[in-house]
């Protein structure tokens, strides 16, 4: 769990499409765009912004940055990937069970436009 998470992107326009329609999947969408600060924010409906993106120079390489979201159900996880993969991510696990987790540990892994590791993951049985 965390309170808010965020960091920087090359393409703050590509980054706020690639996060507009993986995260809707979640039930998440952009709630704050600040063009002036080049930053964006994160959230469900109600609820203050929790991830941001903001146009910088990231550091990193490919899944450097780990986040992950949580889904409500498998489905979400699946929609998630789908939606991800259809933004420009690209697939880094597809949906499925990780055992090595616990037994009912469900995933889906992607990298977003600047290799930053993303996933959604359900915790329920199917």
């Amino acid at each position: 769990m965390f309170d808010h998470a965020g960091f920087d992107v090359r393409d703050l326009k590509k980054s706020m499409a690639f996060y507009d329609a993986a995260l809707a999947a979640l039930g998440v969408k952009r709630l704050v765009f600040m063009e002036e600060y080049a930053v964006a924010g994160y959230g469900r409906e109600g609820e203050r912004p929790k991830f941001w993106v903001a146009e910088g120079a990231p550091t990193n390489g490919d899944d450097d940055v780990h986040l992950c979201f949580s889904a409500k159900t498998r489905a979400e996880v699946d929609a998630f990937h789908a939606a991800a993969l259809r933004a420009g991510g690209r697939d880094n696990g597809a949906p499925g069970l990780r055992p090595i987790y616990h037994a009912n540990y469900y995933g889906g892994f992607v990298l977003d436009p600047d290799g930053n590791g993303m996933e959604a993951c359900c915790h329920s049985p199917a």
